[in-house]
């Protein structure tokens, strides 16, 4: 299959330690990253942003984030979908973002080899999974969230079951490593895997506008091998305009950094690492003269927009250099074949899944 493509590989240098310093910068005392100076905070692009500063081995400020995280958490396992200087600013609790602190602390893990970290942090991710589990249909999807009333909110997205899929499978690897079993995580993880890959119908159907809904489902790795490059080839003229990036939504002529940066890490996880290096090429001249990334852009008219200064885009530029260059462990977290090796993703669980888990310590990649 022929696909629109320009063949220019990525040669411009992205500056880890400039993009560190920018999200540490917006990080407040007690270890909170919202998303831009005065910005609101939401739980995902939260710990997005504090994956990025492991990816740079900022340790002490990444893990201040989640210690954030740990103190902020609401009894049921959630937190608010969106605060400002601490007040709420979106009182529905959303399953998505409820779980993803799995995929962080995983993803600190591997790069640091902290064992004691994920024993700290294990309350909070047990939590924060067991919330999004809740809120599992028989069949299998996510329902979205429950309001600020406390009322499930029956609709599921296609993007953010399959980011509960990743959180899902981050967890039991968690829970590998500290000798824990959760066999009602690992039945979640089959159910809604097959709804995933089988069930579109039980979706909302309207959102398959945006780009998310195409690439997640194999960036999670519920979709994987021939299904998985079938995927991204079928809707990839839909979404993807060379030379500038990828749309965020499909009927509209506006791309956007964080979708570019997450294509990138979509294709490396399927192993197709020269169209992933062609497609971060198409950004790394998108950015402002202090070296942060442009959070959208418009064409062909090049008008940026907005132009707020996001911490979490920085983040995802970072993670998709990282999954390109093999900078850090971490570099592997949402590569296909990695997750091979873990026996929970086919449906049962391997307690050697520990004894895969790169061993490096911190001096290894330290100097990379």
């Amino acid at each position: 299959m022929q696909l629109n493509l320009s063949q220019c590989i990525a040669l411009s240098p992205v500056d880890v330690g400039a993009m560190a310093d920018f999200i540490a910068g917006l990080q407040k005392a007690n270890g909170e990253i919202p998303w831009s100076v005065g910005g609101k905070t939401d739980p995902w692009d939260h710990v997005e942003s504090a994956m990025g500063l492991s990816v740079a081995g900022y340790f002490r400020e990444a893990e201040r984030a989640y210690q954030w995280m740990a103190s902020t958490q609401f009894p049921d396992g959630s937190w608010w979908s969106a605060t400002r200087n601490g007040a709420p600013e979106d009182a529905t609790k959303d399953s998505n973002l409820s779980s993803y602190i799995a995929v962080g602390v995983y993803h600190h893990f591997l790069i640091t080899a902290d064992v004691r970290f994920l024993r700290r942090l294990w309350p909070t991710l047990e939590a924060g999974i067991d919330y999004a589990v809740g809120l599992q249909a028989d069949t299998g999807e996510i329902h979205w969230a429950r309001n600020g009333q406390g009322i499930i909110d029956p609709m599921a997205l296609l993007t953010g079951s399959s980011s509960v899929y990743m959180s899902l499978k981050c967890a039991l690897a968690v829970a590998s490593v500290l000798g824990n079993r959760r066999s009602d995580w690992e039945k979640a993880l089959k159910k809604l895997g097959e709804a995933i890959r089988n069930r579109p119908n039980l979706f909302n159907m309207m959102k398959a506008r945006y780009a998310m809904d195409w690439y997640y489902p194999v960036l999670c790795g519920a979709v994987t091998g021939a299904d998985a490059h079938r995927r991204i080839d079928r809707s990839w003229d839909k979404f993807v305009v060379p030379e500038w990036g990828v749309r965020c939504v499909s009927d509209h002529p506006w791309v956007t950094t964080a979708e570019a940066s997450e294509l990138v890490l979509t294709l490396t996880a399927i192993g197709d690492h020269k169209r992933a290096a062609i497609v971060f090429n198409w950004i790394c001249d998108k950015k402002f003269d202090d070296g942060s990334y442009w959070m959208g852009v418009t064409f062909p008219d090049g008008v940026i927009w907005p132009e707020e200064k996001t911490s979490w885009t920085a983040a995802a530029v970072l993670l998709a250099h990282d999954a390109l260059h093999e900078i850090t462990p971490g570099s592997r977290l949402f590569c296909h074949d990695f997750w091979n090796g873990h026996g929970f993703v086919q449906g049962r669980m391997e307690t050697s899944s520990r004894r895969r888990t790169d061993s490096r310590k911190r001096s290894d990649f330290s100097a990379s």
